[in-house]
């Protein structure tokens, strides 16, 4: 199960007591918000594209969505999201639980400027009813990133 990886993963850093499990699902920004009682802006969603036969994951904030034109420029490529059996197989991680930490090899990970306002976020942790609370610096330190990039705009 997903949610072992992740729990492995942060045991390097002996932080897989701060995975959050809860009954109810957390799949959903909407869900994760209610389940943790926090504003859906701070869960920090995974949203998984191929970028030139490449996995990618862009972490953004839970209120907004991707602009096109913005990650047009930034990768050179059209917003091709991958389907629910794609990010299972290539990520890692099944829809609802995606998160960038104990993914596959070669999937890289980038933030997108959305999560700066907040001081902690609420990324997944590999299963539909898990979370982490994060500050800034630890997304950083623990996600992998490769680079900030601003590819996403406020939903209408």
């Amino acid at each position: 199960m997903a949610i072992e990886r992740v729990k492995e993963y942060f045991r390097q850093f002996d932080m897989e007591n701060r995975i959050i499990e809860m009954q109810e699902s957390s799949a959903t920004v909407e869900l994760a918000a209610q389940a943790l009682g926090c504003e859906p802006a701070r869960i920090a969603k995974s949203l998984s594209f191929m970028v030139n036969e490449k996995p990618i994951l862009v972490i953004s904030a839970g209120d907004v969505k991707v602009d096109n034109a913005k990650y047009k420029a930034k990768f050179g490529a059209k917003a091709k999201m991958l389907s629910a059996e794609e990010v299972e197989t290539l990520i890692g991680h099944a829809v609802g639980g995606v998160c960038p930490f104990g993914i596959n090899e070669g999937v890289s990970v980038y933030l997108d400027e959305s999560l700066k306002r907040f001081i902690t976020v609420f990324p997944a942790c590999g299963s539909g009813n898990s979370a982490i609370e994060l500050t800034i610096p630890e997304m950083e330190q623990y996600s992998g990133y490769e680079e900030w990039v601003d590819v996403c705009k406020m939903k209408e």
